[in-house]
């Protein structure tokens, strides 16, 4: 099976670029089981592919994700057992380490609702774009859980702050576009009819670039968050040198010698 054959989202790959999108847009594209584990399953197998070198999540239907199904997910949580809620937590986790440690930049296109898991989901992307009406909620106290859900207590106050996390996690209450441009979490807002092609137009000038370096650049900002500044400063340099080794780096040189812009291939 390929990463293009899948069952429970949408997927199209064209020029090194993965386009997936939840596939229940007359629901706002709620997550099931299903969808939880294919996607898991699918940026896992994304870390081995030379064919994917950056993926856009784009919204369907005009929404981006409501989260979790009240009626195919919520429903059955509140009959089973810890044991078994326990491995559906780790599950849902597991897509949130898969997609850091997948080796390639993601982009979140957010628009209208992008809420709960689908909240979650956008902030474990590498870069987000918005359109001026979405809304963004980490809406977990809202039904009764707690606001630490699938990192949400690490990542999000890594992103827009301490007190800003705390309050949209405390209240479930949504984020407006401008609040998510103003405090760092969307890089910026654009259009709902130019949402995807922005995001295409990215995405592609990612994905011209040196591919193997970016892959890089995506795991160390990830393994930095634990370290000291003389282990990243050190972790650094070695993840350098080994780009330095690299046939990019020889072509970028000699692409400036000759006045010319460089073709990366990604080795």
């Amino acid at each position: 099976m390929t990463l293009a054959e899948t069952k429970h989202f949408r997927c199209d790959i064209r020029d090194g670029i993965a386009r997936i999108a939840h596939d229940r847009p007359d629901r706002k594209n709620p997550f099931t089981f299903d969808s939880y584990a294919e996607l898991r399953d699918w940026f896992r197998a994304l870390a081995y592919s030379d064919d994917v070198h950056v993926v856009v999540i784009l919204p369907n239907g005009g929404n981006f994700s409501s989260g979790g199904d009240v009626h195919d997910i919520i429903g059955p949580l509140t009959r089973m057992t810890m044991k078994e809620l326990l491995a559906f937590t780790r599950m849902t986790g597991d897509l949130v380490k898969a997609m850091i440690h997948c080796g390639k930049p993601i982009i979140a296109a957010v628009d209208g609702v992008c809420a709960g898991a689908g909240a979650i989901m956008a902030m474990a992307s590498d870069l987000r774009l918005t359109t001026p009406d979405a809304k963004t909620a980490f809406l977990f106290n809202r039904v009764g859980l707690a606001g630490c859900d699938m990192g949400a207590c690490a990542m999000l106050p890594r992103i827009i702050g301490q007190g800003r996390a705390a309050e949209l996690l405390y209240t479930g209450r949504a984020m407006s576009a401008e609040e998510g441009v103003n405090w760092g979490f969307f890089n910026r807002i654009v259009g709902a009819e130019s949402l995807e092609t922005e995001a295409i137009t990215l995405a592609e000038r990612i994905a011209s670039g040196p591919t193997f370096a970016n892959s890089m650049t995506k795991t160390m900002l990830a393994q930095e968050w634990n370290m000291s500044l003389d282990q990243a400063i050190e972790t650094e340099a070695q993840a350098q040198a080994i780009c330095m080794q690299g046939k990019d780096f020889q072509r970028a040189y000699t692409a400036f010698v000759a006045k010319e812009k460089p073709v990366f291939e990604g080795d």
